[in-house]
């Protein structure tokens, strides 16, 4: 009895163990659609009759409906997705469902489901990155003469316009969007037909059901095709990266949100109150972002370490490729998503922005500029006597930007006699404004970038 039981235990265990059906009850769509292809083509070649066709076709229908109505009922016994809606559907018409699993294998089975829920999820992430893009480029045409202090190592370094702050970011994510795009076309084709590894021998006709479930073409060698899971790789690739550029603008956010900066203010609908201290508003949302980008890597290293010592062709070990691409595509749906909304709501504070420019003497690089090209003195000689006009600046207390003509002259000897034309080029503004070379951050050179990101946004 006991020996009974004990092996009753380790079968039910080995069951769960070896099920997937709990999670890959996500691709149940994609399942009975490549399913109706595959009995549709089964027809056509006269491989099954157009009956069978008929009463296969209107049972999945059924299935369908059931699942999303949540009336099916998903048990651990039926192992996948897969036999999971076979058997309910051989419970609903008998015989003609026993026939559709006809030159097919659960190996190109499941490609195809996850193909097509790949490829379908690479088109929404784009159409939200490209939303998150125009958000970018709407916040950049408001501020296209806001100075900012554009930043090296978290220092002071030059001005710039926050328009064209926002603009690196847009670039960024266009980036991202045309990665994704390259990986739907490279991937844009169909396993269905593939079967265990090696083709199978029956007359059926790959190209009509790729042509039916979508894609450009069939995969070309069956052997590669059961065992490749390099467009999952692909995909999470892509959502790291785009993660990863989520958690870099999340971490200015957090920055520029800190009383140290206030260079802006965030909604308080993304934004919460100190448990404690209620005079605290905490940037939660850009701090959520920032850690989830760790979980997206985390999904990836996963993938790559189950394949890296996979033979040919299908193997169990790939039954771990999904649940993490499920939860990276959740996580950048949503995160995209919210940070657009964050975008849209934050309250910039122009003042302090600007204010922030009179400190570190960023238009320094201006005076050697002018020494160089107006002076005509090597840059080295010119790069000194800047850092001589710095020193008087400091000691007193002024921004360079705000030095008078005898300031500036008394600094240092070779330059007593320079144009008073000087005090312009170190104004602020002006200094943005003279960086007038191709992708600069003058307002003018803002505003055609501006421009450009218009015209791909169409």
């Amino acid at each position: 009895m006991k020996e009974q039981i004990l092996k009753n235990t380790n079968a039910k265990l080995l069951d769960e163990f070896n099920a997937s059906v709990m999670f890959d009850k996500e691709l149940y769509d994609q399942d009975i659609r490549g399913s109706i292809a595959h009995s549709t083509m089964l027809r056509d070649q006269g491989i099954i009759t157009s009956k069978d066709h008929e009463e296969i076709e209107l049972g999945l229908l059924q299935v369908k409906a059931e699942i999303e109505s949540g009336e099916f009922i998903f048990k651990i016994e039926h192992e996948d997705i897969h036999m999971a809606v076979e058997s309910r559907l051989t419970e609903i018409i008998g015989e003609a469902g026993k026939r559709l699993h006809t030159a097919r294998s659960r190996n190109d089975q499941v490609a195809s489901d996850f193909r097509l829920y790949v490829k379908e999820k690479n088109i929404s992430i784009m159409e939200q990155v490209k939303i998150l893009v125009n958000t970018f480029v709407d916040l950049a045409s408001k501020h296209t003469e806001t100075l900012i202090p554009g930043m090296t190592h978290l220092q002071h370094a030059q001005p710039i316009n926050f328009g064209y702050h926002m603009l690196a970011y847009a670039n960024m994510f266009k980036r991202d969007y045309e990665r994704f795009e390259s990986s739907y076309k490279r991937n844009d084709v169909s396993a269905l037909g593939s079967a265990a590894l090696a083709g199978t021998p029956h007359n059926i006709d790959r190209f009509k059901t790729s042509d039916l479930l979508g894609f450009s073409k069939p995969t070309s060698c069956a052997l590669d095709t059961v065992s490749d899971r390099d467009f999952a790789l692909e995909i999470l690739f892509n959502i790291s990266t785009a993660m990863m550029h989520i958690s870099r603008i999340s971490e200015e956010l957090i920055l520029w949100s800190s009383y140290e900066f206030q260079f802006l203010r965030m909604s308080d609908e993304y934004a919460t109150t100190s448990s404690i201290m209620p005079q605290k508003k905490n940037p939660d949302v850009p701090e959520l972002l920032r850690g989830k980008t760790g979980r997206v890597y985390g999904n990836l290293i996963s993938l790559f370490t189950v394949m890296k010592g996979l033979p040919l062709a299908y193997n169990k070990d790939t039954q771990e490729d999904k649940e993490g691409v499920f939860d990276s595509v959740k996580t950048i749906e949503i995160s995209l998503s919210i940070l657009s909304e964050v975008i849209k709501t934050m309250i910039v504070n122009v003042d302090n922005m600007e204010n922030a420019c009179k400190v570190g003497h960023l238009s320094a690089t201006d005076l050697a500029d002018y020494l160089v090209t107006k002076e005509n003195m090597p840059f080295r000689t010119a790069y000194y006597i800047t850092k001589d006009v710095v020193k008087k600046a400091n000691e007193l207390n002024k921004d360079m930007s705000e030095l008078n003509l005898e300031e500036i002259r008394s600094s240092n000897d070779e330059i007593k006699n320079i144009s008073e034309e000087i005090v312009m080029y170190l104004d602020l503004r002006a200094s943005m404004n003279a960086r007038t070379s191709f992708g600069g951050t003058s307002t003018k050179q803002t505003k055609v970038q501006i421009d450009e990101f218009k015209k791909w946004l169409i």
